[in-house]
């Protein structure tokens, strides 16, 4: 029954990648895309990570800081409580000492860890940042290939179109600009016609004057 189990995952996780690759081929910028929309939630993760692990090394500084002070300051205490003859009193200071010490040397070691894990951790994420800028730049490589391959396949279909069909719709376009051009060139004549009548009119006046002269 397990192996039946298996094999039935097995399946579906192979239709489901097929599916994926069907589609990827079909549309490889809307799988790109999907890829870098994952990319950047793990690249935020590993952000608040780093984020985190700084908070760990600075609460790990601050609890080996205070552990320190509490064992100097019992060392001093230690040291009175000596002088003065009070046994049980130097006895519980030493004893104390002895932990603070012991606390502050076990937190010395984890921060140094975190030191070199939140070094490893900010390697990490500036991979990962470069490696998603990468795959932005690749988009954007892959979108003016794909805007190229789109235009050279509409030019060329245009071009069979204009082949095929003698009156094609760049045809229609040229006699309308044909008849477009006529209609304004018919009315800038009509309409300057008369002023032209009118010049001519007087410049024949004034020569009927000169010669009457």
């Amino acid at each position: 029954m397990a192996n039946l189990f298996t094999r039935l995952k097995d399946s579906i996780t192979a239709d489901l990648h097929e599916a994926l690759d069907q589609k990827e081929q079909k549309n490889p910028i809307a799988m790109l895309n999907q890829y870098l929309r994952e990319s950047e939630k793990e690249t935020e993760k590993v952000r608040k990570l780093v984020e985190r692990q700084y908070r760990l090394k600075d609460e790990f500084s601050h609890e080996f800081q205070k552990a320190q002070d509490m064992a100097d300051k019992r060392t001093r205490q230690a040291e009175i409580a000596e002088k003065a003859g009070e046994t049980d009193m130097y006895e519980f200071a030493i004893k104390e000492k002895q932990e603070y010490e012991a606390r502050a040397e076990r937190l010395q070691v984890s921060r140094r860890d975190s030191i070199e894990q939140l070094e490893a951790l900010e390697r990490k994420y500036e991979e990962m940042k470069h490696k998603l800028k990468d795959m932005h730049v690749k988009r954007m490589e892959l979108m003016g290939r794909e805007n190229i391959a789109r235009a050279h396949h509409r030019m060329n279909q245009v071009i069979k179109e204009t082949a095929d069909k003698p009156y094609s719709r760049f045809s229609e376009i040229d006699r309308y600009i044909e008849d477009l051009e006529y209609k304004v060139n018919s009315a800038y004549y009509h309409n300057t016609f008369d002023s032209k009548i009118a010049q001519l009119e007087k410049e024949v006046e004034k020569q009927e004057e000169v010669q009457a002269k």
